[in-house]
């Protein structure tokens, strides 16, 4: 399993969700699966952001993207993304 995590800090939450949700139909023909979208306590603009992608190649495709780049512009994003594609190497439930 390819997941992509992002960390990065927006101008406004809400105005950031209503591009990123705009924005789905280029995240799901890039290869996005699933998002969850988190913050810390106390800080809704710093955001932790963990997407499933199909497979390696397309997540760092995606993250390469001028499209991207031009939404997170658009969405307010404040800073350069931490971001990380990852590959899953164990899982469990307690």
């Amino acid at each position: 399993m390819t997941y992509l995590h992002v960390k990065h800090k927006v101008k406004d939450y809400a105005s950031w969700k209503s591009v990123f949700d705009k924005f789905i139909d280029t995240r799901r023909a890039g290869g996005e699966k699933s998002y969850r979208i988190m913050h810390p306590d106390n800080d809704p603009n710093n955001l932790v952001l963990l997407f499933e992608w199909d497979n390696e190649r397309n997540a760092h495709g995606f993250l390469k993207s001028s499209e991207l780049k031009k939404a997170m512009e658009q969405a307010g994003v404040m800073e350069a993304p931490e971001a990380y594609v990852l590959q899953e190497v164990a899982k469990g439930t307690l």
